[in-house]
This record gives C-alpha cells, sequence and structure tokens, in this order.
C-alpha cells in the first residue's frame, strides 16, 4: 500500500543564529530562529511523512515547549519520525521537496543535503529530490525575513 503526504515549514531570518538547511550547515549572515535548530527543510519533511501516516504534525511530537527539544539537531527528529512511521509499518519511499529563498543561493548544496538526508532517513540519494527557487522578491521570503520549505512524500506499508 502506498501513501502520501504533504509538509509546509517557515522560519524567521534572524541575527545571531547558524543557517541548517537540509542537515547542513551554511555560511550565511542569518540564521533561522525556532525552538531546535529550525531547519525548514527537514521540518516539512518530518510533516509530510506524519502526515501520510496520519500521525498527526511536528509540533505535535516533538512540541517546541519540550525541554529534550530545545536546540536539538533536527536530523534527530527526521530520523525519530521515520522511526515512528515504521510503528505503524511504514518505509519512505521518496521525498520531493522545494526551499524558497532568496540568499544563499542553494543550489551549490543540494546534492550534499541530498546524501544527508538520504543517511538520515535510510533510503537511496535517488529517492530525496531537493529543489530551491526565490519568490522572485516578492513576499516575506523575498524580503528576505524569512525561509519557508515544501515537502510531498510516498511511504509504503512494508510486506
Amino acid at each position: 500500500m502506498f501513501r502520501i503526504g504533504f509538509g509546509f515549514d517557515v522560519h524567521q531570518l534572524v541575527a545571531g543564529r547558524e543557517l541548517w538547511l537540509g542537515g547542513i550547515k551554511l555560511e550565511h549572515s542569518l540564521g533561522l530562529l525556532g525552538h531546535s535548530d529550525a531547519d525548514v527543510l527537514i521540518h516539512a519533511i518530518c510533516d509530510a511523512l506524519l502526515g501520510a501516516a496520519n500521525m498527526r504534525d511536528i509540533g505535535y511530537h516533538f512540541p517546541d515547549t519540550a525541554e529534550e527539544t530545545d536546540g536539538i539537531d533536527s536530523k534527530i527528529l527526521l530520523r525519530k519520525t521515520v522511526d515512528l512511521i515504521a510503528q505503524k509499518g511504514y518505509r519512505v519511499g521518496n521525498i520531493d521537496a522545494t526551499v524558497c529563498a532568496e540568499r544563499p543561493k542553494l543550489n551549490p548544496h543540494i546534492p550534499a543535503m541530498q546524501q544527508c538526508l538520504a543517511e538520515v532517513m535510510g533510503i537511496d540519494v535517488d529517492a530525496v529530490s531537493i529543489k530551491a527557487t526565490t519568490t522572485e522578491r516578492l513576499g516575506f521570503t523575498g524580503r528576505e525575513e524569512g525561509i519557508s520549505a515544501y515537502a510531498v512524500c510516498l511511504i509504503e506499508r512494508d510486506a
């Protein structure tokens, strides 16, 4: 049996924070604000996976009020999400994600992100598609106030 899921996340860009996207630390003058490392790409993927398995969302499983998730590496949340869907008999089929950001330019970092995320989820790198786009300087993304990410996934029921 196959199921699909959709995820979305957004975080504000601020000074004094590191910028983590797709499990990779990027050099940038601003970072994303959040309870964890605020990796919007991983958070969107987690929501897609949880949604596909009808398991609510990332905030339900890893609330931003929980002390144990304060400052946590989002790769840990992704690994735990894969484990959660496995408890219901599902495994990740593939991921297709888009990150919306004016800067920094993400295309040079996409292969490293794909490799990192594939390793965390225990899937082939070819099953992780990541795209980058801008909003043509429109809206909060265009004004570089934040970064957003969208993800869809396919999960499969184990035999």
